[in-house]
This record gives structure tokens, sequence and C-alpha cells, in this order.
């Protein structure tokens, strides 16, 4: 006679309890069907299913767990399992799982409750929850904080647009991320991540820089806003924008270059994925002479950009072909792919505008970043609350992996 029983053990964390308690089991060769331990704040939760062969092994085993429990403090629970829902759990390992990802500088009891409602509502049940980022100091500013917890979530949604959409209204409501997204094999199997440049590896539009310095800057910071909005084309935004720019001195390049800042975490983010072995490229509708610097000071492996053309110590306000456009970056991005011998799967693509949607479509994971609405109610992911290093968290590293 077999009996399933599921053992839950809580209490004060201690090491060696998991081993006291399988020892106890081993020696009446006990099978294990499933196991899983959490700690939170010193305080242990064991959980342990087994299948144990007799009553009256199962009697003596059951003792023995509870007496040693008692012994190194712990509460014990035994919960006998039947036959038939033992099958059904087994059944349901087929079932696709989805990780859903949280993100915010501080974490509330709001922001569990809402998201695990919506997945709720969707048909999906929460396998494991799990904490990426580390332990967070009290008293920290309200833009200092980093937060992220991660849903393991079973079950397909009847509708994953509108699961999105649910998940789109409520980040915006409680100023959050949330993450949607398939758990594959490729989640973690990435290599390739391709970046727009300017307000997305710098805090920046460069060509707006150069606008001011020109003295043309509200005409041309306005064409940028709308074709970052999706209200122009780019390239005939583009050229128009060039042509402001005539007579522009080379030497104000050399100026805005310096003043230029990384986004935040940007710099994180690309020594991670460098240590990780990832490739990476600027794909930006900006300019090379900007693209170039930004590639020696972080160690970018491609660039693509556009040509500013100088010609007696003055920007010419000329254009070069081909332009880098939303189609040319979701071109390069194939090309890249195609080289490093890697699907469009394995492949990152991050950017704020509406030129970034075709490269964003095609990649394996599209994450818009601090963009524009239309651009992130388009995107697969979006990131605004934090830093470009929260793409980590998409991938599933936590903040102890070290960065």
């Amino acid at each position: 006679m077999k009996q399933i029983v599921l053992i839950n053990i809580t209490g004060p964390d201690r090491p060696g309890l998991t081993a006291a308690i399988t020892g106890i089991l081993a020696r009446s060769d006990v099978s294990i069907l499933d196991i899983g331990q959490a700690v939170i704040h010193d305080t242990l939760s064991f959980g342990i299913l087994v299948d144990i062969d007799t009553q009256h092994e199962q009697s003596h085993v059951l003792d023995d767990v509870r007496t040693r429990a008692s012994q190194l403090d712990q509460q014990v629970r035994f919960t006998p399992v039947s036959a038939d829902d033992y099958e059904q759990w087994v059944t349901g390992q087929g079932k696709s799982r989805h990780i859903v990802t949280l993100l915010a500088r501080r974490v509330t009891a709001d922001h569990i409750a809402r998201v695990s409602s919506i997945t709720a509502q969707h048909g999906l049940n929460i396998d494991h929850i799990d904490r990426l980022s580390g332990r967070m100091a009290l008293g920290l500013a309200d833009d200092q904080g980093k937060g992220c917890i991660e849903f393991s979530v079973r079950g397909e949604p009847e509708d994953a647009d509108a699961l999105r959409a649910e998940f789109l209204t409520i980040a915006q409501e409680l100023n959050v991320d949330i993450a949607f997204q398939q758990d594959s094999i490729f989640r973690r199997n990435r290599r390739l991540v391709v970046f727009d440049m300017d307000s997305t590896l710098i805090d920046a539009e460069v060509i707006d820089e150069l606008a001011k310095a020109a003295g043309v800057g509200d005409q041309v910071a306005a064409i940028t806003e709308r074709a970052m909005r999706g209200e122009l084309d780019f390239q005939a935004s583009f050229r128009e924008r060039m042509a402001l720019l005539k007579g522009l001195p080379e030497s104000t390049l050399e100026t805005i270059a310096e003043q230029l800042r990384l986004t935040e975490g940007a710099e994180t983010l690309i020594n991670q994925l460098r240590r990780l072995g990832y490739k990476t490229a600027i794909l930006s509708g900006g300019f090379t002479y900007f693209a170039e610097r930004l590639q020696k000071t972080l160690g970018i492996d491609y660039v693509y950009a556009n040509t500013l053309p100088i010609i007696d110590g003055k920007v010419t306000g000329e254009v070069v072909e081909p332009i880098v456009d939303g189609q040319r970056k979701a071109d390069l991005l194939r090309e890249l792919a195609q080289r490093e011998g890697i699907s469009l799967e394995q492949t990152i693509a991050v950017g704020d505008g509406a030129n970034d949607l075709p490269m964003l479509s095609i990649a394996g994971l599209g994450v818009a970043f601090r963009a524009k609405p239309l651009v992130k109610k388009s995107a697969k992911q979006a990131i605004s609350t934090l830093g470009l290093d929260g793409i980590l968290y998409l991938l599933g590293f936590r903040d102890r992996d070290g960065f």
C-alpha cells in the first residue's frame, strides 16, 4: 500500500534542517515527488511531497519527522494527497508557463495585489514568487530604490492582448512596470542586444542639442517630438532637421559630446552583458560621430548611425544615404543576427521612439525604454520606472548574481 503525503515545515531557518529531515526519509527509502524551500527574513518554509510504501512505515516515518522538527524548533503539518489529485497535478506540468515581472522603485502590497488579481482573472495560476532585486534599506528616497518581483505563472490566457492592456493600465496608474513574457528556453539564452542611442543609451536627443547650438532649437525639437510620437515620417523629418543645421561649426560637436550623459543603468547593463558574453550594437537615427564615441566608452561591438557631413569645418546640412530609419534598424537587426549565427528569438532590441518599433517588433524581446505612449503601447515590453539595467530582471537575473 502506498500513501502520498505533503510535509510542510515552517520555523526559524536552521543549518542542517534539510539534511536532518531527508535523512529520516532516506532510512525508509521514501521517494521524493516534489520539494521546495524558501527563506524570508530568516524564516523557513519547506515543503516536500513524498511517496511512502506502507501504512505501518508511514506512521513510523512521520512520527520521526515530527519529533526531529520539534527538536529543531519547527512546526510541521502532514497533508494526505489522493492518487487522483496527484495525477491531476502531474498532467498540469505540460501547461504553458509565463513570467510576470513587476518593477518599481518601492514594491507595495497594492502592487502585488493588483498584479495577482489580474493573473487570476485571466485563468493563470501563480506557482512561484521570487524577489530578484537586492534587500532594500529603509529610508531611501523615492527615486533611489530598485525593486523587482517575479511571478512564475501556469496556464494560457484566453486573451493575451487584453491581459497586457490591463497590465499597462495599472502600470501607468501605479507608476510601475509590468512585463509579461513566455517562459521559454530563449528567455535566458539571448545573445545579441541592439540599442537606440538618443534618449535610450544617452539622456538626450543629440540633434536637438545641435539645433540649440545652431539657434534653431525650438524648430528642430518640435519636429523631433512629432517624429518620435509617430506623427511624421522619419526620413522626411530627418532631412528637414538636417537642413536647419547647415553652417554649424564642427567645433560644436566636441563641446556637445563632452556634455552628454549616459542614461541611468546603461553602464551597468552593458558591463554585465559583456561579462555574460552578449554582443551589443547601437542602431541609431542619430550620428556616427557621437555613437562611435559611445562605442569606445562602453565597449559596444557594432555601430550603425547616420553620417553628419562636414566641409570646411561646417555642417553642410545634407543627408548621406542610406538613412538609418525604422526599417533600416529592423534590417540591420536581421543582418547582425545572421552574422552572429543566432535566431531573432535570441535578440533583444531597446528603444524609445516610433522609428524603433520595427526592430522592437521582430526581436525576441523588444523593450520600449521610457518611451512615448504610442511606442509603449505597441512594444512587447516597456520599462519607464527603473534604469536600463532593469532589463536584466526581464532576463531573470538577480542582484545577487553580481550586477
